[in-house]
């Protein structure tokens, strides 16, 4: 019976020259480019005076085109407001056009005086504003605006960009040599994909997105690049589970992994599925594993495999297979992967399963499964460098998911999803996530969800987000050195449960 359950219309992400495009659109409908310009930069002052009230003065560094153009009204507005103001130029008055000219005079006007870049220069405002660079770069900053950008960073003190930090990829979200860190990035009109994904964490600061009166929804021809994954997905698929379900209504998940001497991982993985919500959690696992196993979380049903044969008819028994955690890659591991690509059932493939992949099956394609690669394993899948691969994450999901099928998950800062409906982004997550094990829990919660019934692609942007805000509820009670891999089970559970009075069990999902 097909799935009724159907998610809510998530926030939409553009590339650069779609939000170029709805720029374009709207002021060939009437708004003059820079009634445009102005709006943006009285977003970003009442932005900057919300979160920085108490400051009294400002550098403004203002480069071409019409991002400095935005500059340079924001100068005059932070003047107009009693504000001491340094404007810093990297392109002369002078050389300036269209709106940009109109907003540097609107500057001088207000009495803003100019200072021309020099290496080396004081930049005397308790706070920066970027102006540098826009959405349009596509090379590496060079010359004088890298000099300016570096001198920006090494400042230390509060900077608040203006739609993109100067240096940012605004559709993949890397580095183009040198770019700002940013303590706020204030962005209009669309939201761009490259906020959000790669070295971006290192360098947006807080996020605050204001449309401008721009309708992008509307714009029905110009389909976003990805979306944004948010919190109310829970709720969508998750509904309070039925008063008279039992265990076998809630799905049997089996977990094939943990080779001779790699037990751990798949001990991760089986526990959590079995706190996701999964109604049985078989482990097929060396034999060596199955005391730990018992030890560790005797509701799992450990299964001491020595090979494919030792399986039986387990992998037919499950809703939904994950494959990869300890998996090795020797001839256990290979048994292994084979079982569960022969099972015909809806898979997780990680870790080893997907070197394997890579190494063995290089030209297997199918629909049900999901992938969940790292960086690395994403160029062993695609056979380029894993450089490669974060110079452009949303190319290589979509690159990885027409070569594999299926839904692909890319791990990483801002991971990413991709598969029929789209390419999805995840907002939440921290630096605590890099150690040891965030994977294959990462796995064992996907093949929960998929037990459960949860189609494939919703499983996956499900899983991915409760992942990364199981970690973020870990970090904020303890922080995030130390975060481990073990400590998110307990998190993901209460967030795949809603908030209740002690007395309200029937809301339980």
């Amino acid at each position: 019976m097909a799935d009724t359950r159907s998610a809510p219309s998530l926030h939409p992400l553009y590339r650069a020259d779609q939000v170029r495009e709805l720029d374009r659109r709207t002021i060939a409908a009437g708004l003059e480019g820079f009634a445009l310009m102005q709006r943006a930069s009285a977003a970003a002052w009442q932005v900057l005076r919300a979160r920085w009230p108490e400051v009294r003065s400002l550098t403004v560094l203002c480069g071409a085109g019409n991002n400095g153009g935005d500059g340079h009204v924001l100068a005059a507005l932070a003047a107009a407001e009693g504000l001491a103001v340094q404007r810093v130029l990297l392109k002369g008055i002078d050389e300036l056009a269209g709106d940009a000219r109109r907003a540097a005079d609107m500057a001088t006007a207000a009495g803003v005086a100019a200072e021309p870049w020099e290496a080396g220069m004081a930049l005397r405002g308790e706070l920066l504003v970027d102006a540098l660079l826009g959405t349009g770069l596509s090379g590496e900053v060079r010359g004088a605006c890298r000099e300016a950008i570096a001198a920006v960073n090494a400042s230390g003190r509060p900077v608040l960009a203006i739609d993109i930090p100067s240096g940012l990829h605004a559709d993949t979200g890397a580095v183009l040599g040198e770019a700002v860190k940013a303590s706020a990035t204030v962005t209009f009109i669309g939201d761009k994909l490259g906020l959000y994904t790669g070295a971006a964490a290192d360098h947006v600061g807080d996020r605050v997105f204001r449309d401008l009166g721009v309708d992008a929804a509307a714009e029905a021809d110009l389909v976003p690049a990805a979306r944004l994954l948010e919190a109310r997905l829970v709720d969508a698929w998750l509904p309070p589970r039925p008063r008279a379900a039992h265990k076998g209504d809630c799905g049997h998940a089996l977990i094939l992994g943990g080779a001779p001497g790699f037990g751990g991982a798949a001990l991760l993985a089986a526990e959590a599925c079995a706190r996701m919500g999964a109604g049985k959690v078989s482990l097929a696992t060396a034999p060596a594993h199955v005391t730990a196993s018992l030890v560790r979380r005797p509701e799992v049903m450990a299964h001491g495999v020595r090979g494919a044969a030792d399986l039986g008819g387990l992998p037919a028994l499950a809703d939904a297979l994950v494959v990869g955690p300890g998996l090795g890659q020797g001839s256990w591991g290979q048994a292994m992967l084979q079982a569960a690509l022969d099972a015909d059932r809806p898979l997780v493939v990680d870790a080893d399963g997907l070197n394997l992949l890579a190494t063995r099956f290089a030209g297997l394609q199918r629909d049900g499964w999901i992938l969940t690669p790292h960086p690395g394993e994403a160029a062993r899948l695609l056979g380029i460098g894993a450089a490669e691969v974060e110079a452009d994450r949303p190319a290589a999901v979509q690159a990885l998911r027409e070569r594999w099928g299926g839904v692909v998950v890319l791990k990483g800062a801002g991971t990413l999803v991709a598969g029929p409906e789209g390419v999805a982004v995840c907002p939440f997550g921290n630096p605590g996530m890099a150690s040891g094990g965030m994977g294959d829990a990462l796995c064992g919660m996907l093949g929960a969800l998929l037990a459960q019934g949860l189609p494939l692609e919703a499983a996956a942007r499900l899983g991915v987000l409760l992942h990364a805000r199981a970690a973020d509820l870990a970090a904020r009670d303890a922080g995030e050195r130390g975060l481990l891999a073990g400590d998110l089970a307990s998190y993901a559970r209460i967030l795949v449960n809603p908030t209740m009075g002690k007395d309200d069990a029937a809301a339980t999902r």
